[in-house]
């Protein structure tokens, strides 16, 4: 056993008073994230520009929450009292060399693509929604539809700068220090000694997990802040792997009669594009992301018209649809596409890509039905994200409408469960089963391509609310038998529901684990007050 010692440093930059705005009005703008989360309030905001204001503001307070975009959907980024610290001000995108850029917590994701873009680059973890801060994707482990080919977001973070709760300041590089099994880390700063122990409790080996704080046999200290939801530190900014030459992407919405069938397809994509990226074929077919909505999902799209808005015709008996994320050489010639699907059922077609797709397709009856959009039909890809974006949409507003007209005790209650892909199809029965013994109306979809999938449940009455959260703990239980995460890609946050899941996920001991790495980084209990677990 031995100690692996990080040292902290004093703040840096430039410095001023950095105004705490107190309006009523202000703060009402901030006090609710993305899962209307209740009971929001805060004293004031403050939006610091550098790492010595937010330093500043960290030591004077007493309690600090810090937001980005407010994207969450578990009450992470919902106040309870203290001073919200907004990193909106923080938007620095500097590019380091040709794989890394170095970015403020601030900057949000989808104008970190725009900037990549000018220099030929890209940062392929970026989750469903791309307006999220770089900083609330890091403090979350956030993942979405491409981490089935890239992995959720820690992989991608190579360096961390983050202001803990004593004011001090970590410099983190990936690999600079690591614990092995029974090792301990020593954070030595102006204000003392602080001995953080890694969890010994294990994490599930799926592709997404965002419960806690990390733990494996060996640890790398910069992993404990990505995924801890801003209990640990603040990250201020960070230093992100990127590629070079984004590929081409075509979209494919498919309509498929049965959940069988849809998996049948999804196995045979899944396994022809892992043979792709291990044979390192060009030509080979290589799906990075497969999402798929249910028969309640579909039927919502049709009360909506979101279908007719979008031009898509989708078939009545259809059991499932699947929106598929193709990948093609970069610089494909939208043209040559099409004649390539012309092409695609001759006797001796083109060997491309997407000739191999069709091909795929149409072995599996599904090729006439499906909806295409090439690379360069921004318009079609536009509607066919508009369609997958019009369920949880269409969703939450009928949450609101029964929050409203029936009961102001109803609220949103949905899981975010990953199981390994070759135990989906009985998670899904276990999903459909669950529900229908207690009587609820639900819909999923989800990432199916890495077995993660959003059961949300459409509430009639507060009953309804009650028997959902028994059923998403059941779920819970259920996800880690077949060992899969019953929080995979949107964190624990101030839900109880998703405390309940974590405690029940890994037990008690572990819990103790994780508030003592907490009590030893911040022992006033000062960063997120309630995130995680109770303070």
């Amino acid at each position: 056993m031995s100690a692996v010692i990080v040292r902290a440093r004093e703040a840096r930059g430039p410095s001023s008073a950095v105004a705490l705005e107190q309006s009523p009005d202000v703060l009402a703008l901030h006090l609710e994230d993305a899962a209307h989360y209740p009971g929001g309030h805060a004293d004031a905001i403050a939006r610091p520009r550098t790492e010595r204001e937010v330093a500043a503001l960290v030591m004077a307070a007493s309690r600090v929450l810090a937001i980005g975009a407010q994207s969450s959907v578990t009450g992470g980024a919902t106040p309870d009292g203290g001073l919200l610290l907004s990193t909106e001000r923080m938007t620095a995108c500097d590019h380091l060399d040709a794989t890394h850029v170095r970015v403020g917590a601030g900057l949000p994701l989808v104008t970190l693509q725009q900037q990549l873009q000018a220099h030929r680059r890209w940062f392929p973890p970026v989750p469903t929604f791309t307006g999220a801060f770089a900083g609330g994707a890091i403090a979350t482990n956030a993942a979405g539809a491409a981490t089935y080919k890239y992995g959720a977001t820690r992989p991608w973070v190579n360096g961390l700068t983050v202001v803990l709760a004593c004011g001090d300041v970590l410099d983190l590089a990936r690999g600079s220090a690591i614990a092995s099994a029974g090792d301990h880390f020593e954070v030595v700063c102006a204000h003392g000694t602080r001995t953080v122990r890694p969890g010994t409790y294990r994490r599930p080996n799926v592709p997404k997990c965002s419960a806690g704080y990390f733990a494996a046999d060996v640890t790398d200290f910069i992993d404990l802040f990505i995924g801890a939801e801003g209990t640990l530190g603040i990250i201020v900014d960070a230093t992100l792997r990127v590629l070079r030459s984004p590929p081409a992407v075509a979209l494919a919405l498919i309509p498929v009669p049965t959940e069988a069938a849809a998996l049948a397809l999804v196995g045979d994509l899944r396994n022809a594009s892992e043979r792709t990226w291990t044979d390192r074929d060009a030509r080979g077919i290589d799906v990075c992301a497969i999402e798929s909505m249910d028969r309640r999902c579909l039927e919502i799209l049709r009360e909506d018209g979101a279908d007719r808005r979008n031009d898509l015709a989708i078939p009545d008996d259809a059991a499932v649809a699947l929106i598929v994320q193709l990948e093609l050489p970069a610089g494909t010639d939208p043209t040559r596409a099409y004649d390539e699907i012309a092409a695609a059922l001759d006797p001796d077609p083109p060997d491309t890509p997407l000739v191999r797709f069709c091909r795929l397709l149409d072995r599996h009856g599904l090729l006439d039905g499906t909806e295409l959009a090439l690379p360069g039909d921004t318009r079609r890809a536009d509607q066919l994200i508009a369609v997958r974006e019009a369920v949880p949409t269409g969703v939450n507003r009928r949450i609101g409408d029964a929050k409203r007209d029936v009961d102001p005790r109803i609220e949103k209650t949905a899981g975010d469960m990953i199981v390994p892909f070759e135990r989906f199809g009985e998670m899904m029965s276990i999903y459909r089963d669950g529900f229908g013994r207690r009587g609820l109306d639900f819909a999923i979809w989800g990432h199916v391509s890495d077995g993660n999938v959003h059961p949300n449940v459409l509430p009639r009455t507060y009953d309804d609310v009650v028997a959902a959260k028994e059923a998403m703990l059941e779920f819970g239980r259920e996800t880690a038998r077949l060992g899969g995460c019953p929080l995979a890609e949107h964190g624990v946050g101030r839900s109880p529901i998703k405390q309940q899941l974590l405690r029940q996920m890994y037990g008690d001991a572990a819990i103790e684990e994780m508030r003592a790495i907490k009590r030893a980084l911040d022992p006033e209990w000062k960063l997120a007050p309630g995130v995680l677990f109770q303070a």
